[in-house]
């Protein structure tokens, strides 16, 4: 199956101080560079969409604007303006840094096993939250999305098929505050596979 990468990379980021998205990342390059990396390791033909900021080592990546509204309006004016069509995207916050190529294969797996025809939106259940992004969105959903009135994420999970699968995996944790990021490098760099 052939899947798109749509990056986030909009937000203020209030509680870190300033943005995130062009952030050095300890494998070099940008936090949202480092995303894309690992996306073309893993799918080196899928299409890549920037929703926000552009990247400042990714210079090529032209992209959409974010109406600056919250994660849930980014991604219906993304979906209203979306041309691409395949058969899923990775839906993805610029602060999701702890993505490896072999975590995202894993997780690309798993997806494809709860749900082969693609026809839901597929997100991580981790214990008692519901991880909304870097989940997969299939395409023939983007058109139901572009229908949806944006509040939050939760409520446009709540509107389109989806499917929540146990995934524990610390690929998840986000990087949200200064705190947040002292801990992470703290753990020593990230591993090179």
């Amino acid at each position: 199956m052939k899947a798109g990468l749509l990056l986030l990379t909009g937000g203020q980021g209030r509680r870190f101080g300033g943005p995130k998205h062009a952030q050095p990342h300890p494998r070099g390059g940008t936090w949202g560079g480092h995303l894309v990396a690992v996306f073309q390791a893993v799918f080196p033909d899928g299409p890549l969409q920037i929703l926000g900021e552009p990247l400042p080592d990714r210079p090529d990546l032209t992209p959409l604007a974010d109406p600056g509204q919250g994660p849930a309006a980014a991604l219906v004016r993304w979906a209203s303006q979306a041309t691409e069509t395949p058969d899923h995207w990775w839906v993805v916050a610029c602060d999701q840094v702890r993505w490896t190529p072999e975590a995202l294969a894993a997780w690309h797996a798993r997806v494809l096993e709860a749900d082969p025809g693609a026809g839901h939106w597929v997100m991580a259940q981790v214990g008692d939250y519901t991880q909304y992004l870097g989940s997969f969105l299939p395409s023939s959903r983007v058109g139901d999305l572009a229908a949806q009135k944006p509040g939050s994420l939760r409520d446009l999970a709540r509107a389109l098929p989806t499917r929540r699968v146990e995934w524990p995996n610390p690929c998840w944790e986000d990087v949200d505050t200064p705190g947040a990021l002292e801990a992470w490098l703290g753990q020593g760099p990230p591993p090179l596979t």
